[in-house]
């Protein structure tokens, strides 16, 4: 599956990727046959909309004198609930299965259940923690608004190489049912997410460039070896690893 070969279909990913990406609702629901592998390269614009209801939820906050601590905590669960906890949930599921199966088959069966265990848990205590952290170190709404902007649209401009460099580790499910991914599609979002990371300043987004790369790679490594392959789980988890290394980023480069 391709990119967007005219310009309704721009409209049609985007609306496709914020409707599945977020708990936002458009009027129609008709993305003109539109798939998820080929919208897939608007995922970024998912992530800016989600950037935008954090920061403006941070620009009140700090407008009533709330202090960056409980303003950050508030952001965070502004973007949660923007997304109805998807990439969270993802990350939980990846973190009991990963650390609790012994076989593949068991791994995949874990990531299923709907209850967390031990490793979910810490694993979703520790993102929460360093996420608030990062935001809490920047001072004003802007260097808020840059921050997420940056984190969450490219974040989510990974998920498109991810699923075509590696194959669904099931033969049902979210990403199997999701359809091939294409190389043109993969680069655009790649490429709009590393577009975002220029709201770090050019050296914070080189930083952040190497940090997710590196991260993006290691992550294949882990999926290959764990599962074989990828899942909606893993794609939710590369979202949370990706977003927590552009965070920290932000919070060395945007920091005063």
């Amino acid at each position: 599956m391709s990119g967007p070969s005219a310009p309704w279909q721009l409209l049609d990913d985007i609306g496709l990727s914020l409707v599945f990406f977020t708990r936002l609702r458009l009027p129609s629901s008709d993305f003109g046959g539109r798939g998820l592998a080929d919208a897939i390269w608007a995922a970024p614009f998912a992530g800016l909309a989600v950037a935008i209801i954090g920061a403006l939820v941070y620009a009140v906050a700090s407008g009533l004198g709330v202090a960056t601590g409980p303003a950050a905590a508030l952001t965070l669960a502004a973007t949660m609930l923007a997304t109805g906890c998807l990439h969270e949930d993802g990350f939980s599921d990846i973190a009991d299965g990963f650390g609790g199966g012994k076989t593949r088959e068991r791994k995949l069966e874990i990531m299923r259940d709907s209850r967390i265990g031990a490793y979910g848990a810490a694993a979703l205590g520790i993102s929460l923690l360093v996420r608030w952290s990062a935001l809490s170190e920047l001072v004003g709404p802007g260097h808020v608004f840059l921050a997420l902007l940056a984190a969450h649209a490219a974040s989510r401009g990974l998920f498109g190489a991810f699923m075509h460099f590696l194959p669904p580790a099931r033969s049902d499910g979210l990403s199997a049912n999701a359809g091939t991914v294409s190389a043109e599609t993969a680069a655009i979002g790649a490429a709009l997410g590393a577009v975002a990371l220029l709201a770090l300043g050019l050296g914070g987004a080189i930083a952040a460039l190497v940090l997710l790369g590196l991260s993006f790679t290691a992550f294949r490594a882990l999926c290959l070896r764990q599962i074989g392959g990828q899942t909606g789980d893993t794609i939710g988890a590369l979202q949370q690893l990706g977003e927590i290394a552009v965070l920290l980023v932000a919070s060395v480069s945007l920091s005063p």
